[in-house]
């Protein structure tokens, strides 16, 4: 019996699309000669939908194109896909009920589906705004076309089914009754968030999963950035009766990968496969944020990428981001489909491919270091010398003329000329709006995306210029710290072989708004960043009060008691008062096990009273 699943790089509504590459799996599947498929989680409308999901038609649709475009393709080979159902098909009626569902199909004809029982509702899933869990052991009956299929919690064909997040339940997941009913293969179709290190996670579930149920047990995943925030890494392992039996590579660039294994029902005994091992924390933030790059860039039908490149390592990392995207785009494709699925075939008769990657990035790459008086020459020769080492299209220009004559201006409507000490955040400020117009113009004309460059630790604290460094299409890194992007900045400098970041990785963080004599720096403004870092994951992600951060960490950092109180204190306040900031940034990735985007992770109210009692405890320590 030769089992398969296949991973699937789909777009929400691109239902042609969608389709194609559901059937172009389920052709693969054949040519192989396997005789069961498993695609992921809601693979036919994608998983991406949001509440588009509560529009009957959506579901509607979703199952006739089920019917009519992929249920004859299913000959001589059992396919199970995820879709959306809408509950004014079943009997008894459920109308305004829309349940997670994968149908299984064989020859052609035979057509049942397993209805998910539990919602994933934490971190960045709201599946309950959506989808309604099925009831435990109930059966009912799909109508269509004036016929009934079986529909609920059944058991189709003797094989398991685990939804997503069914898996996750601990005490009552559906497994325990599949095992109890005799189910010797179990199927887990996902629409899983990628998360650096996330994989060893589930491999540790899937493996105890086949031991506690004496089982093969097949994991399938979504692949790639389905629709703008999350990553899918296209996860497909196979485990049997706690054993690691195959492990598909992550985040490919192909529209679909397949996994296969043989196994034989009679003596449950099953071929090992390929295993890939799971990969360092930078590697698989360089392969997660480029293919991601790639699928926005593509999916958006934009030509490329604009960056206003300071100096400093957040734009860098962008910039770099860009680059490898570009190179391993190559490498995973081939140079013909890189710039065909790019929307780029313009390009094919162009450029020299015995000049390599490099020939193609003016074309995906743009940069610009935009200085004032106060930026220095150090920042300057990091900038140029990257972005020639990356040979983008590169730019320099002065905005101290634009800033003077805002300030004249402002300065003349105030009846005062303006100074730092009086003016210091408003000075600051206008610099990095100024910036900008000018990149957004150049992102215009070019047809590019703009890349924001701020990270997780500057979203914490608000340390971001609303409508300057923070202005743009996408966010790729606002969604990692500040530590995490100093050290894989060094890290790239050496195991990805970019010398120039030498320049950057040498010079401290530091916006440059400030007159040079004022030695601003980042650090300085805020706080360490290895300390900040320490008190936003106890609490955000641990979700402490301001009391139990400090109480723990006065144990575990050697700082003095009142050091340590104003960074807390500093950490809430800030906090608190810069939400509307947050509400404000650019689509971001999700690439760490948490991150503070509210539309994915954190909600938090735009006005509150910022923790004054529980700060006034504290003070009082």
């Amino acid at each position: 019996m030769r089992i398969a699943a296949a991973s699937l790089n789909q777009i929400p509504l691109d239902w042609e699309g969608n389709i194609q590459r559901i059937l172009r799996a389920i052709t693969e599947a054949k040519r192989r000669g396997v005789d069961v498929l498993c695609l992921p989680e809601l693979c036919l409308s994608g998983y991406g939908c949001e509440d588009l999901f509560l529009s009957p038609w959506l579901s509607e649709k979703a199952l006739n194109l089920l019917m009519e475009e992929v249920l004859p393709h299913t000959r001589g080979i059992k396919v199970m896909v995820g879709l959306s159902i809408e509950g004014s098909s079943l009997s008894p009626p459920q109308a305004g009920k829309v349940f997670n569902t994968m149908a299984f199909m064989s020859n052609g004809m035979n057509l049942e589906f397993r209805a998910k029982q539990f919602m994933a509702i934490d971190g960045v899933h709201y599946e309950f705004r959506w989808f309604t869990p099925w009831p435990r052991g109930k059966a009912s009956t799909l109508n269509y076309q004036g016929h009934t299929y079986p529909f609920g919690d059944i058991l189709p064909d003797g094989l398991g089914i685990e939804i997503c997040e069914d898996a996750w339940r601990a005490k009552d997941r559906p497994g325990y009754d599949l095992y109890e009913k005799g189910a010797k293969i179990i199927f887990n179709p996902s629409a899983s968030h990628f998360a650096m290190g996330k994989t060893l996670e589930r491999e540790k579930l899937m493996v105890e999963s086949s031991r506690q149920f004496e089982a093969l047990y097949v994991y399938v995943n979504l692949l790639g950035n389905e629709s703008g925030r999350m990553i899918y890494d296209g996860e497909i392992m196979v485990t049997h009766k706690g054993a690691l039996i195959a492990k598909a590579p992550l985040l490919q660039w192909e529209d679909f990968y397949m996994l296969q294994v043989d196994y034989d029902p009679l003596t449950h005994e099953v071929q090992m496969g390929e295993i890939t091992a799971a990969a360092t924390k930078e590697t698989e933030f360089f392969k997660a944020s480029t293919l991601a790059l790639f699928d926005y860039m593509r999916k958006s039908r934009s030509k490329g990428f604009v960056v206003s490149l300071s100096g400093g390592a957040d734009s860098a990392t962008c910039a770099v981001l860009v680059a490898e995207m570009v190179k391993r785009g190559i490498k995973n494709l081939g140079w013909d489909e890189f710039l065909s699925k790019s929307g780029r075939k313009d390009l094919l008769n162009k450029i020299d491919k015995s000049e390599g990657w490099e020939a193609l990035m003016p074309h995906f790459l743009t940069l610009a270091y935009q200085a004032t008086e106060n930026s220095g020459d150090a920042t300057l020769h990091a900038a140029r010398s990257l972005a020639g080492e990356l040979n983008a299209r590169f730019h320099t220009w002065s905005i101290q003329e634009e800033f003077e004559t805002m300030k004249a201006k402002i300065a003349q409507a105030q009846g005062r000329k303006l100074s730092w000490e009086q003016d210091d955040i408003a000075l600051q400020n206008i610099q990095a709006r100024l910036r900008s117009p000018m990149v957004w113009m150049l992102a215009n004309m070019e047809g590019k995306l703009l890349l924001t460059t701020s990270n997780r630790s500057e979203g914490d604290v608000g340390y971001t210029t609303m409508d300057g460094d923070s202005s743009g299409s996408l966010a790729p890194i606002a969604g990692v710290d500040k530590p995490f992007i100093r050290h894989v900045l060094r890290w790239a400098e050496k195991e990805l072989d970019y010398p120039a970041l030498r320049f950057i990785n040498a010079l401290d963080p530091t916006a440059e708004l400030r007159p040079a004599g004022q030695s601003q720096s980042d650090e300085k403004d805020l706080m360490p960043y290895d300390v900040l870092l320490a008190v936003e994951r106890k609490a955000i992600p641990e979700r402490k009060s301001p009391m139990q951060v400090y109480k723990e960490m006065i144990q575990e950092w050697d700082l003095p008691p009142a050091v340590l109180k104003t960074y807390v204190q500093k950490f809430y306040r800030l906090w608190s008062r810069n939400q509307w900031k947050r509400e404000r940034t650019a689509p971001s990735f999700h690439l760490d096990d948490f991150n503070i985007d509210p539309k994915t992770w954190y909600r938090f109210p735009i006005l509150s009273a910022g923790f004054e009692e529980e700060l006034r405890e504290l003070e009082g320590l």
